[in-house]
């Protein structure tokens, strides 16, 4: 046992400011240890296992001179019971900080997990789907649960009240808890099964998804009326308008058009080519521009400092909302995707156009996997025929004309 020093009182070791190891009494090998910068803390010098051993037990003022003392008695106490207090001391602060890696919300896992994976998502629009989902649905009742505690009567608790009102929304948020949940548990920071699968799971306490997922057509407008409507278009003016008229050429999403820059046009060739990042299949898209599209976008200024064919007044892109808006001020019961409809009706009962040119012609994925399989073309001229006829269509609008009462004519 080490010889025992001159015991110091609080006020003594408050003076001792000198650097080095300063022993302070009553239990043998407690020092207080001051460094170069002024810093001071508690040491307990000790023989272990026949090895001299210097244990940490904490820093000066924040540990008194008192508790220090107690923690000397107790360190000393346990190695008379053959117990190593500093390998103890060790494992503690390693478990803890295990337990602190492991204890991660399911918001600070579903963020990482976004991070993981926003590289390999199609679009921005995507990553922001996915964020716009959690944060107004899922992290106001779960987000700051440790994910390992995140069970059944929690994931029921998002997704039971927007079930039935908002399927659609809360079918796609499902799969995304479940995926994050996946992923914590690939990380070792969840055990069991996964709280939000659906098959021989949620598929028996919530109802199916094509019960309550009624679904809603865009308003579009009839066949007869578009070639009269394209006339008011056509008319009107402001980029809106266009970025408007190209859409319904082109039978093309709102978003390809508004995001069309003149690098995918080719005038020359007759050709736009929107890529697969900005196509919702993921794949590149070739469309046939007709005489009628192409003489739009050569009539179009061209914004200084801008890629974009329609750019926004103030520069980037063309919201939704401003086609939109440039039917709503027209008054037609009708929205930017409804058109597409329009020109579908169109193709299958004014045309005889094969079925797959026209699915083609929108950017739909063939139904048949194995067909699709094999097929390697685009159907790129039928479909310019077809989009060619669909342009002229809409440049001859249809006369109704009045119903004659023949009878009271005669009368």
């Amino acid at each position: 046992m080490p010889k025992l020093a001159k015991e110091l009182g609080a006020l003594a070791v408050s003076k001792l400011t000198e650097p080095g190891l300063h022993f302070v009494g009553v239990v043998p090998g407690l020092a207080l240890q001051v460094t170069a910068t002024g810093a001071r803390s508690w040491t307990l010098r000790v023989v272990i296992a026949g090895k001299r051993r210097d244990m940490g037990l904490g820093g000066y003022p924040e540990v008194t001179l008192a508790a220090a003392r107690d923690k000397a008695r107790e360190a000393r106490e346990l190695i008379r019971q053959g117990v190593d207090p500093i390998q103890r001391q060790q494992a503690a602060q390693s478990a803890l900080r295990a337990a602190m890696a492991e204890a991660l919300t399911f918001k600070e896992c579903a963020t990482a997990y976004m991070k993981a994976h926003r590289a390999g998502w199609k679009n921005a629009k995507h990553a922001q789907q996915w964020e716009n989902t959690l944060k107004q649905h899922a992290f106001p009742i779960i987000g700051e649960l440790l994910v390992r505690d995140v069970k059944l009567v929690q994931v029921l608790a998002v997704l039971e009240p927007i079930w039935t009102t908002t399927n659609e929304t809360a079918v796609r948020l499902r799969g995304r808890i479940e995926l994050v949940l996946d992923w914590a548990a690939a990380r070792g920071l969840r055990d069991g099964l996964n709280p939000a699968r659906w098959r021989g799971h949620l598929d028996k306490l919530l109802p199916k998804p094509s019960k309550v997922n009624k679904a809603e057509h865009h308003a579009a407008l009839p066949i007869g009326d578009v070639g009269a409507f394209m006339v008011r278009l056509r008319a009107a003016e402001g980029m809106g308008a266009r970025a408007l008229e190209f859409t319904i050429l082109t039978a093309a999403r709102s978003g390809e058009a508004r995001g069309a820059t003149w690098a995918e046009i080719d005038l020359e060739a007759k050709l736009w080519t929107v890529p697969g990042e900005r196509m919702k299949a993921g794949k590149e898209h070739r469309v046939p521009l007709s005489a009628e599209a192409l003489a739009l976008l050569k009539s179009l200024p061209r914004m200084a400092g801008s890629e974009l064919v329609f750019p926004a007044p103030r520069g980037g892109m063309l919201s939704d909302m401003t086609l939109a808006a440039v039917l709503r001020r027209m008054e037609v019961p009708a929205v930017p995707h409804g058109f597409r409809s329009t020109f579908r009706d169109w193709a299958a009962e004014r045309t005889a156009y094969p079925r797959d040119v026209a699915e083609m012609a929108l950017a739909h994925a063939i139904g048949d996997k194995v067909e699709a399989a094999y097929r390697r073309g685009d159907l790129f001229e039928k479909r310019r025929l077809m989009m060619a006829d669909w342009a002229q269509f809409l440049g001859r609008p249809e006369v109704k004309g009045n119903v004659i009462d023949m009878q009271s004519k005669r009368a």
